[in-house]
């Protein structure tokens, strides 16, 4: 395991209901830099529930969470439905954090290249199969070298060659010092986790990995 640092990522009493129905039930969470940290569970579980309430994009009905609402290169999201601007290329997407933080634009092509897409980086979102979407936003999260990363089924869309690459891509963030949490099912991710959590009725439990 990469030794960890300070907690970055955290969850304290959280619960949060939708249409009357508790999907969290008092979770709590803490994911401390140099960690990276899978979180497992059925579909339905309230994994990307979670997510949303740690990078602010909802609010808990009670508890408390952080790092809440932050510029990029503190908490970068990895969302199941990417978020791309259809407006702008691949190549411009994984550019856009580092532009808007006034930052030096470099580290782009390289991440393209180690997640094999290095040749489309002028095109469109819409002119790309969704696998290479998913490959482009995972080179957006994590270009700006951020603190906490949050990422909703990373691989899900990926054949096995380029999973592998992206779950190098995530594990080398995490040991660069990141807190990094990853709701996935994929098998190969959890494999290079340091922990591996459940939510399950609405809470987290440990389900195993490197350490608990």
């Amino acid at each position: 395991m990469h030794p960890a640092g300070r907690v970055v990522i955290r969850a304290d009493g959280v619960h949060r209901a939708f249409g009357g129905v508790s999907v969290l039930r008092g979770v709590d969470l803490a994911v401390a830099a140099g960690e990276l940290v899978t979180l497992s569970g059925p579909s339905g579980s309230g994994k990307t529930a979670l997510l949303s309430l740690l990078c602010g994009f909802d609010f808990p009905d009670s508890g408390s969470v952080s790092p809440g609402l932050a510029s990029w290169s503190a908490c970068a999201v990895l969302p199941q439905s990417l978020g791309l601007a259809s407006e702008l290329t691949l190549e411009e997407n994984v550019a856009l954090p580092l532009r808007l933080a006034g930052r030096e634009v470099a580290g782009v092509s390289e991440l393209l290249a180690e997640l094999g897409i290095s040749g489309l980086g002028a095109r469109y979102p819409g002119q790309v199969s969704f696998g290479q979407q998913q490959r482009a936003a995972l080179a957006r999260a994590v270009v700006a070298r951020p603190s906490a990363l949050l990422a909703d089924e990373p691989t899900a869309h990926l054949d096995a060659v380029s999973a592998v690459a992206a779950v190098g891509l995530l594990r080398r963030v995490a040991d660069e010092g990141a807190a990094v949490l990853i709701a996935t099912h994929h098998d190969a991710v959890h494999a290079v986790a340091d922990r591996v959590l459940l939510l399950a009725d609405g809470q987290v439990q440990t389900a195993g990995g490197l350490s608990s």
